[in-house]
């Protein structure tokens, strides 16, 4: 009788995890579902070393409908020639193409001056981004490390407007958008609003990364709310977030591994931003990170935080808890060993494709890999 019982009750339980999958696989293709199309940022196969035509083999293999390319060093030549048959590649295999280049504040800690002139750095990657057909164009304004400098972060976002307003016919002419990241720390959603209004919404978007605003203590759910009107492509990475006797504590993690209500964001971001893609920028192997903010120095680099949006990230720690999976720390006080580099190269790889399947599977994003 024992024995017959756990039979059923195993039978019984795996037909219902065959039902759940059918169901999760059934939501994804539900008609009248607004389709968003789905790919990644280059970055996240960074250890790889890979050049545009790898990259989009690789994408087409994983059946997918776009890739960020977001760094100049990503193409193995900026030839016009080359950067045509990057574009004709892309056409072939049916992929669309974003571009990207990096800081465009000349007063950010993360400008580099081998860059030349931020507005001819932007005219650059604008010739780059038409020349291989990409829609937008990816870049930033700085980091965290800005907004503790002398004034704090405005007076980077006003040389940063500056800057966009100098390269506006060019970005009209070249039929680009520029798309402004929320960046590493730099900025909250609300001041890159900031800027992509008082600098010209005609030419320039967002960015949106729902990684990056641990940093800012921003829920990032407000991010798309705050953002939305101005989202023409994304950087789409899930993090663990959960309270500390300090304030709250944060990780990357890979999609699904997070305390992010993923469902939920898809939901509001087919709502709000139908036409962008979804480009996930996956970014694991580095350790969790303090959030201090029940100490006061803490708000001296958010004097105009607002207090609303604040307690909903405060709610979003209270649900968290830390990441209990398996993974090879790569960013942490000390270099990894010689001997890791391989596992750390191999995590990027893993940690995208199950970030790729969930996104397909149990988001129900991407097209191209229904067929």
């Amino acid at each position: 009788m024992q024995r017959r019982r756990f039979l059923r009750t195993a039978l019984q339980t795996a037909a219902s995890a065959a039902f759940a999958v059918s169901q999760r696989h059934a939501a994804a293709a539900e008609p009248g579902v607004v389709p968003i199309k789905l790919g990644f940022d280059t970055y996240s196969l960074r250890a790889f070393r890979w050049k545009a035509l790898q990259l989009l083999d690789y994408a087409a293999a994983q059946k997918l409908d776009t890739i960020q390319i977001s760094s100049s060093g990503d193409y193995e030549s900026l030839e016009p020639s080359h950067l045509a048959r990057v574009k004709e590649h892309a056409a072939s295999l049916g992929i669309a193409l974003d571009a990207g280049i990096g800081c465009i504040c000349p007063t950010s800690t993360s400008w580099n001056a081998k860059n030349g002139e931020p507005v001819e750095n932007l005219a650059s990657g604008l010739r780059v981004a038409k020349t291989i057909g990409a829609a937008a164009m990816r870049c930033f304004m700085g980091n965290e490390k800005d907004r503790l400098t002398p004034g704090g972060i405005e007076p980077h976002m006003e040389k940063t407007i500056q800057v966009l307003r100098a390269a506006r016919s060019r970005a009209l002419d070249s039929g680009v958008k520029i798309a402004l990241e929320n960046h590493a720390g730099d900025m909250q959603a609300r001041e890159v609003r900031t800027i992509i209004e008082d600098a010209g919404k005609d030419f320039v978007g967002a960015c949106l990364d729902t990684g990056n605003p641990m940093w800012v203590v921003e829920d990032p759910m407000v991010t798309l709310e705050v953002l939305a009107p101005y989202v023409v492509t994304t950087h789409v990475r899930d993090s663990v977030v959960y309270e500390d006797p300090r304030g709250a504590a944060a990780q990357w993690v890979a999609l699904g591994d997070g305390t992010i209500d993923f469902k939920a964001f898809v939901a509001r971001y087919r709502e709000l931003c139908p036409k962008a893609s979804m480009q996930l920028e996956v970014i694991t192997g580095r350790p969790a990170r303090v959030l201090p903010y029940l100490e006061p120095d803490f708000w001296k680099t958010f004097p105009k935080a607002s207090a609303a949006e604040f307690a909903r990230f405060v709610a979003l720690a209270r649900r968290g808890h830390p990441f209990s999976g398996f993974m090879v720390i790569e960013d942490g006080a000390k270099q990894p060993p010689e001997e890791y580099k391989s596992a750390l190269r191999e995590q990027q790889r893993v940690d995208l494709e199950r970030s790729l399947e969930y996104a397909k599977k149990v988001l129900g994003v991407g097209v191209r890999w229904r067929g």
